[in-house]
């Protein structure tokens, strides 16, 4: 790629982002990651009535949880002048026309093509209104909403996910790109910020396919040169519906209060509906050297909460210990890189980590089973240095004295020294319980 690739997300602050728009956040930062581009977060905060700065804040925290950091963050609210010129200059085009139907006006209409068999498009009814008809509704009180003025052409372009795609203008509206109370909808400010700001690489929703020939017809009326652009299938939940900011549906916030890795949330989202296997990866970075734009499918994917949770912990089984020192610490889970490699293994939850660093250190209650063999146990446990090896050394020495193998020699062992009927292996743990305490556990003493 010959230009450093500049990609936007631009959420609207009405609330909380889920899963599905953290994919397109994600399938944009992971190409800019790759290619040394650079990512712009932007927000579509022009609806003043449902914009919230707190929803603002909250998409910053989602996106910092899943590893992605802004280079740049931007506010559409703070740009009204650079829609303004670009809306002047469209009128001046004649490519930006006033139309004054009501909403019931416009509903009535299109259901009179449709009974007549007819596509149910704006039929420009407002480009054949006189200067003294606009008047008119004007001294009625009616303000107009303002249409882009389309090519009746065939727009091309070579989608980054789909290949060679096309749109028949003839067959759109005229859209709506500001609305009665001056107010602009989405499509004006995204063409006017992806011009100013450098965007090349559009990456966004399929629901968004037909909004492109829309938005390069504005672009060539503009300035010329429009982004590449690529359109990604979209997620639903494990039931095959979609999912909706209002409803909450596994929103990032409440996949973070879960418990779940935030990698496992990132390599679900981008590689669920795609070509590539689902996999645990230990950094974003190997996320973005693996993925490929061309090898998402056509068709919806479903986000499946069961193997999330079920990746998440696999994740956290490869995890070093440097990726999650600072978050144990934040627990005040304490014993360094020796107990992480430990219990890792066996996690599900990091925050797990806190009862086996109970187990290590805390006092548990000894499950004793076989008193006699315990006592047996405690009389041959070897003397400290431990390492590693010692669990084999010792178990060996017991299996020779009891000829006890299997479940039979390991298990009360198990219970005794951890108070657990599974967990990590105990040649790891064993040196970090040490032998003092194994010996108050093996002889049923609290400890």
């Amino acid at each position: 790629m010959s230009q450093r690739p500049i990609v936007r997300f631009a959420p609207s602050p009405t609330g909380r982002i889920h899963i599905g728009n953290a994919r397109t956040a994600l399938l944009n930062w992971l190409f800019a990651r790759r290619e040394g581009g650079r990512f712009i977060l932007r927000f579509d905060d022009t609806d003043r009535e449902r914009s919230r700065e707190e929803y603002a804040r909250s998409i910053e925290e989602d996106l910092a949880w899943l590893g992605i950091k802004p280079d740049r963050i931007e506010r559409q609210s703070q740009r009204l002048d650079r829609y303004a010129a670009a809306a002047e200059k469209l009128k001046s085009m004649g490519r930006l026309y006033p139309a004054y139907e009501t909403a019931d006006e416009l509903d009535r209409r299109r259901k009179r093509q449709q009974a007549r068999g007819l596509p149910p498009i704006y039929d420009r009814a407002a480009l054949k209104l006189t200067a003294e008809e606009r008047a008119a509704l004007e001294a009625q009180g009616r303000k107009p909403h303002w249409r882009f003025k389309l090519k009746p052409e065939i727009v091309r372009w070579d989608d980054l996910v789909r290949g060679p795609s096309h749109i028949d203008c003839a067959s759109l509206s005229d859209p709506i790109l500001a609305r009665e109370d001056g107010t602009y909808l989405y499509t004006l400010p995204s063409v006017v910020d992806d011009f100013e700001m450098g965007v090349t690489h559009v990456i966004r929703g399929e629901d968004h396919v037909t909004n492109t020939a829309v938005q390069i017809q504005i672009f060539d009326a503009l300035a010329g040169g429009a982004p590449r652009f690529g359109h990604h299938n979209l997620l639903t939940d494990a039931s095959g519906e979609g999912l909706s900011k209002r409803t909450g549906s596994l929103s990032i916030a409440s996949l973070r209060e879960s418990g779940v890795e935030a990698l496992a949330a990132a390599a679900l989202a981008v590689l669920t509906g795609s070509a590539d296997s689902v996999r645990p990866v230990a950094s974003l970075d190997d996320l973005a050297r693996s993925f490929d734009l061309k090898h998402l499918s056509h068709g919806a994917a479903r986000f499946d909460e069961a193997e999330l949770r079920a990746l998440s912990a696999r994740t956290l089984h490869i995890l070093p210990y440097a990726a999650v020192a600072e978050r144990l610490k934040g627990l005040g889970v304490e014993g360094g890189e020796a107990f992480w490699l430990a219990v890792r293994g066996n996690l599900s939850t990091l925050a797990e980590t806190a009862e086996w660093r109970r187990v290590v250190d805390g006092a548990i209650a000894p499950i004793v089973e076989e008193p006699a063999f315990l006592a047996e146990a405690a009389a041959l446990l070897p003397e400290e240095p431990w390492d590693q090896s010692t669990w084999g050394r010792w178990t060996g020495k017991l299996k020779e004295a009891t000829g006890r193998k299997g479940r039979a020699l390991y298990h009360p062992l198990r219970l005794a020294l951890t108070g657990r009927e599974a967990g990590p292996e105990l040649a790891n743990l064993l040196p970090l319980i040490g032998r003092a305490k194994a010996l108050d556990r093996l002889r049923a003493r609290a400890a």
